[in-house]
């Protein structure tokens, strides 16, 4: 059963890095959204594809003011799987190893 638990520490692990850089992709895209960026340029329509298919739900959902609060919605649920899920899938690791 070791082995099923080192795989779960595993994903754990990979889930906390890979929702982490999630999290900076959108604060970036966040930042970039202030300016008047290009839209031909190849950062920002990488940046445009990986985050609108999670921030245009959120904003259809939100209120519409003139803030687009859709970016500050998804980093708190980010950090509420970072906070909860992960270390839940650590605890259950451990009581497998």
């Amino acid at each position: 059963m070791f082995v099923l638990g080192d795989l779960l520490i595993a994903v754990a692990r990979l889930l906390d890095y890979v929702l982490s850089a999630y999290m900076w992709i959108i604060i970036i895209r966040a930042l970039i959204s202030w300016v008047n960026p290009d839209p031909w340029n190849p950062i920002v329509q990488f940046l445009l594809r990986v985050t609108e298919p999670v921030l245009r739900p959120v904003r259809r959902r939100l209120p519409m003011t003139g803030l687009d609060f859709s970016p500050v919605v998804v980093i708190l649920a980010i950090m509420f799987l970072q906070w909860f899920l992960v270390p839940v899938l650590m605890k259950a690791a451990y009581r497998l190893g």
